[in-house]
């Protein structure tokens, strides 16, 4: 019998003019970006969160701390490797994700098949295995006002 668990994430950015916005890997084409300590992936960001709960790693925060100076500007598809290491080394590999984006714009559906691709390799699954859904807040609150942005994922993992 496997050993099966779920974990859930979640992650925020302030978005300013400027910056890049990176999502699921992917650079997105935006007039706003993330402000993060690292690339500010909120998805990758969320999806390790996730990853970490489900094996009993504690957070993203603990092991990717913003007070360490390596990873200042880090890539986030190497944090999620290096998540994905962690969960490997306790023998458990990646089921399915399923995971939300929330912003007002941009769109960012046309993005969303390299997203999982990407994903899916790191993770070593395949890309059917990441799912990645889109939403707005309907103008409501700090992401309806293109303020931050949100993401959310949950995962199955198994050993």
């Amino acid at each position: 019998m496997h050993n099966i668990r779920i974990g859930q994430g979640i992650d925020f950015h302030r978005l300013e003019p400027g910056r890049d916005l990176w999502l699921g890997g992917v650079l997105i084409p935006s007039e706003r970006g993330a402000v993060a300590h690292s690339d500010g992936d909120v998805l990758l960001h969320a999806v390790c969160d996730a990853l970490l709960g489900a094996a009993g790693l504690r957070d993203i925060g603990y092991h990717f701390p913003d007070s360490d100076p390596e990873f200042k500007n880090i890539d986030s598809k190497i944090i999620l490797k290096r998540t994905f290491g962690l969960i490997s080394n306790k023998g458990f590999s990646v089921v399915n994700i399923d995971s939300t984006v929330c912003l007002e714009k941009p769109r960012i559906s046309d993005f969303i098949p390299e997203m999982s691709k990407r994903i899916s390799e790191i993770l070593e699954t395949h890309p059917e295995n990441i799912s990645i859904k889109a939403t707005t807040t309907e103008k409501l609150g700090f992401t309806g006002r293109e303020e931050g942005i949100v993401a959310l994922a949950v995962v199955l993992i198994k050993s």
